[in-house]
């Protein structure tokens, strides 16, 4: 019933500003060069270039994802008690939240896909609830050309048989993981219940530019971005310490190689190589550009950090625990390979990434790297309803204020089922360890592991 009423709303605000459109369920798929919002989405990288739905006139697809979870997490550390006053409490900064089993805050997103043209589609996604942010925000939205008809030229229209244009502010296109994680509300896509370690995720306003060959299965990419998740208009004031002078905004590039095909109907075979590169930014985020949060709620926080708390008080402060953000805000070069493999039920995704950079405040690089293997078994091989898995991910980086390297790793086991293609339940056993921290950081000797139960709607 919610459904009709959102579809009625829609069509009551385009018909008045002068647009008849058909508006249909997000799970009716009508769109053209589209990434299903549910079970059919998964293992979609890049969209096809498959022209197999026929435009017939404006369309509005109203889709959304809601994710619940209820967690058994606890996490403990061997830090060295650091008294400090912070706001009106006074505590050891060095001590850990404890934690009790209970529901996470629900997530959920709006998602708006508009069939605008032949070829030509808009998507505007909002977080309506997120553990980061509380209150509506807009993820982004952009355009994707995968056809010119108002150019009405058969040169281009041959040439857009292999080409894709997205244009505004979307996902930044850097490696494979970020087609399988977890976005606020929409978590059907992953298998486990967190991305990575090191979550190379933000919006950015940009444009990229897709080559991809049907027949050969490979396929190219480049792009230009602002560089930040937040673009800036202010001339910059502040003073690089590696150069002396006033800082600089020049935008970010990007781009990626690739090669992906089903080889035969049982075996499918996808390797990737990316790069993102910016030498200069007011505020660059790739590694902390979720607006929605980690799925582990609290981990390795501390209940006295957030001015105006009490010692009893955990405040979820750190929407991002569990994760590692190497903080490169200044200058970012990160590399990425990805290996994916399919036989039948049985998949590999595979990442290798070598990332350096620093902060304004930081004369050389620093540099952080991640390994990381998920291995996932589907079945029946009819349906593919249920799912095991098992991820390992390790992060190993310099990080400023330490006197050695730090490394993470997380080992992650997972099950799930598709109720349907639109309701999903997983749950998952993650064990976490902080190693290589100094004896008065809160992470020295840090480690949380238990049980996480998501449930997801998707359409």
């Amino acid at each position: 019933m919610k459904n009709k009423y959102l579809i009625l709303i829609a069509s009551i605000t385009l018909s008045g500003i002068g647009f008849t459109p058909i508006v249909t369920h997000a799970q009716d798929a009508q769109m053209q060069f589209y990434r299903p919002n549910n079970k059919k989405g998964i293992n979609v990288f890049e969209t096809s270039k498959m022209d197999t739905i026929k435009f017939t006139g404006l369309k509005v697809n109203i889709g959304g994802g809601f994710t619940l979870a209820y967690q058994t997490l606890k996490a403990s550390n061997t830090a060295t008690p650091v008294i400090k006053t912070v706001g009106t409490s006074t505590g050891d900064v060095n001590s850990i939240t404890p934690l009790y089993n209970g529901f996470n805050l629900p997530m959920a997103n709006l998602i708006f896909d508009v069939q605008l043209a032949d070829g030509i589609r808009l998507n505007l996604t909002s977080y309506l609830s997120a553990r980061h942010h509380e209150d509506t925000w807009v993820k982004g939205g952009y355009l994707q050309i995968d056809k010119m008809p108002f150019l009405h030229s058969p040169l281009v229209d041959g040439i857009m048989k292999n080409v894709t244009f997205v244009v505004g502010q979307s996902d930044v296109d850097y490696g494979d993981q970020h087609f399988r994680r977890s976005d606020g509300g929409n978590t059907i896509y992953n298998p486990f219940i967190e991305n990575y370690v090191m979550d190379e995720f933000a919006t950015e306003i940009g444009m990229h530019v897709y080559y991809k060959c049907q027949k050969t299965g490979l396929f190219a990419m480049g792009g230009i971005t602002d560089g930040e998740l937040n673009a800036v208009t202010i001339a910059p004031t502040k003073i690089d310490a590696a150069t002396g002078q006033v800082n600089k905004f020049p935008p970010a590039f990007l781009g990626k190689l690739g090669y992906d095909k089903q080889l035969n109907p049982d075996f499918r075979l996808r390797i990737s190589g990316s790069f993102y590169t910016v030498s200069s930014a007011n505020s660059n985020t790739l590694f902390g550009g979720d607006r929605s949060g980690s799925n582990y709620f609290n981990v390795m926080s501390n209940p006295i950090t957030a001015a105006g708390t009490t010692l009893t008080q955990a405040v979820d402060y750190n929407a991002f625990s569990g994760r590692f953000n190497p903080g490169f805000s200044e200058e970012n070069h990160s590399f990425m390979g990805n290996l994916f493999l399919k036989y039948q039920g049985l998949e590999f995704f595979g990442t290798i990434e070598n990332a350096k950079g620093r902060a304004i405040t930081e004369t050389s690089n620093r540099t952080a790297k991640q390994y990381a293997g998920d291995l996932v078994y589907r079945f029946p091989a009819e349906t593919e309803k249920f799912w095991i898995g098992y991820r390992y991910d390790t992060v190993n980086a310099t990080i400023t204020g330490n006197s050695s390297d730090v490394t993470v790793n997380r080992s992650a086991a997972s099950a799930g089922w598709f109720l349907t293609q639109n309701i999903m339940m997983k749950g998952e056993y993650v064990s976490q360890q902080y190693k290589g921290y100094d004896a008065t950081s809160l992470f020295n000797g840090g480690k949380f592991s238990g049980l996480v139960i998501q449930a997801a709607i998707s359409f």
